[in-house]
């Protein structure tokens, strides 16, 4: 796989765009209930895998590619509401295990890097407007 850092910073931002999406669907799920510990919404995380370029040892580069999107294995929680028309016969609905707290952080570490990477990106085509000018 041929890379140079534009391929680098695609990528990267690609990953953590994936990485916002699974913390918005995991947000917008977060109050869902089920009948069923086993049909309560469980939160999701990307898996990243590293990607190396074909000339690794001349170039260094590397990036990042989302190989998966798994759930997390979290008890859902359980809570008595008989009144509730996705109760059990025992009266108990189960509600989604995301954590509001956990998916803020996970949503400001994403942005972060997404800003960053893209800054990255905007000097570099900075730097290379420039070089370019030197040479007229």
């Amino acid at each position: 796989m041929t890379m140079n850092v534009f391929d680098v910073s695609a990528r990267a931002m690609n990953a953590q765009m994936l990485r916002l999406n699974t913390v918005a669907s995991n947000l917008a799920n977060m109050n869902s209930v089920s009948t069923t510990r086993d049909g309560a919404y469980k939160p999701m995380r990307p898996v990243f895998e590293t990607q190396f370029a074909d000339q690794l040892q001349q170039t260094g580069l590397s990036t990042v590619d989302v190989s998966s999107v798994v759930q997390l294995d979290r008890a859902p929680t359980q809570s008595f509401q008989p009144d509730h028309p996705l109760a059990n016969e025992e009266g108990y609905v189960f509600q989604s295990s995301v954590n509001s707290d956990e998916e803020m952080v996970e949503m400001m570490e994403a942005s972060r890097q997404y800003q960053n990477t893209l800054e990255v990106v905007s000097t570099l085509r900075n730097l290379m407007a420039k070089t370019t000018r030197m040479g007229q």
